[in-house]
């Protein structure tokens, strides 16, 4: 392909913009919903179960997900998804019941799972080849737009009026997602469209992994184990320390990913994942120190800022590598294990820190201390892949 291969079409357009108020009608519950569970009498390991529940529910569904993409239309699955998240949504005020809410969270994590993993294949159905790094870096701002306004605005709302309200919202932003992609004409690839589902055989752990993709999926775990700390705790930690405006780390943290994701995606396109991986996971370490010292409004900016460089650089990248070692039919398949990549980091990261914190009475900025060791890891990994790579095409 070349390289100006037309990216633009209104398809394309439609379903960022789709994934985008997707992305605003969830992100508005992710850092809502621990301290509403908190309120109502949760346990700091309960609070963890929040996000773990959620994911592990995400990766179970991934496996059958990657399954039917081999064999299935795109606007389908796509809409079933979209639906899904948008009557679940609309259940959270029924009940104050933690368990009950602990199991509807597991659900809304199968959901969620769906969703993620059929929205990001056709996404990769709609951009040329040779622009996968630019092309799943604009797809990645759909997300990552959603994230200046929702848990913003989440966060302002719960603190101010009420969780039905922050309810209400999310469900008509998920309204106007559900809209949009029923208005998109979706690719499908056409070696998909001519294989029946009769022709695939289902495995589980063949729908889980793809084996040419596994080595950035487990970079994309390492990085998101750091990730899921601040997802569970950021506004537990920030109300803790007598923090006000705590939105600030989401807001700048998502206009600097908005700023510096296009730049990357095209660095991706140029030089490769590695030397984009390394530094973003530098520059996301610091994030990390900085929010663990952080007393002040204008750190968590900073500490949001530098994340929003750092980590909404990395992870288009990682997503991009990730599919570029796999096959067109098997897209599906490794773009699922991405994201339970994903979930599975941020699900541990949860429970695990939650549990530490609970178990040693630990303040929150000590968990933040011992998760963004994980970036360190992320820079290991990264090195020990470019150094073979090179070795192999004789630059070293």
């Amino acid at each position: 392909m070349q390289q100006n291969a037309r990216l633009w079409t209104l398809p394309f357009v439609l379903l960022i913009l789709g994934n985008g108020f997707t992305f605003m009608s969830f992100q508005m519950l992710i850092p809502t919903l621990p301290p509403y569970i908190e309120d109502i009498g949760a346990t700091a390991t309960q609070v963890g179960l929040v996000t773990t529940l959620f994911s592990i529910g995400a990766i179970m569904i991934r496996p059958y997900i990657g399954f039917l993409l081999e064999s299935q239309t795109r606007k389908k699955l796509v809409l079933i998804g979209s639906l899904s998240l948008l009557l679940l949504t609309m259940v959270y005020p029924l009940t104050q019941i933690i368990f009950l809410l602990l199991f509807l969270r597991f659900i809304h994590g199968v959901a969620w799972g769906w969703s993620t993993t059929v929205n990001g294949t056709a996404g990769v159905d709609l951009v040329p080849r040779s622009r996968i790094g630019e092309g799943m870096g604009y797809f990645g701002l759909s997300a990552t737009i959603g994230m200046i306004i929702a848990p913003s605005l989440g966060i302002f709302i719960f603190q101010n009026y009420s969780f039905n309200l922050l309810i209400m919202i999310s469900a008509v932003l998920g309204t106007v997602g559900f809209i949009l992609f029923s208005l998109t004409a979706f690719r499908t690839p056409e070696a998909v469209q001519k294989t029946s589902i009769k022709d695939t055989k289902f495995s589980f752990f063949g729908s889980l992994i793809d084996r040419n993709s596994w080595y950035p999926a487990f970079v994309t775990l390492m990085t998101t184990f750091a990730y899921g700390s601040i997802i569970t705790f950021l506004v537990i930690f920030g109300e803790n320390r007598g923090i006000e405006h705590i939105f600030l780390f989401y807001l700048v943290n998502a206009i600097m990913a908005t700023i510096f994701r296009p730049l990357s995606g095209r660095f991706y396109d140029l030089k490769g994942p590695w030397l984009l991986i390394l530094g973003s996971s530098l520059i996301a370490f610091v994030a990390m120190w900085i929010l663990v010292y952080a007393h002040h409004s204008w750190m968590l900016a900073l500490s949001g800022g530098l994340f929003g460089i750092g980590f909404g650089s990395m992870m288009p990248g990682l997503q991009a590598w990730v599919i570029s070692k796999t096959t067109v039919e098997r897209s599906g398949v490794a773009n699922g294990m991405f994201y339970s990549a994903i979930d599975l980091g941020i699900g541990m990261s949860g429970i695990l820190f939650g549990s530490i914190a609970q178990m040693f009475s630990l303040e929150l900025g000590s968990v933040f201390a011992m998760s963004s060791f994980f970036f360190l890891i992320v820079f290991l990994l990264t090195w020990m892949d470019y150094k073979k790579e090179k070795t192999l095409t004789g630059q070293m």
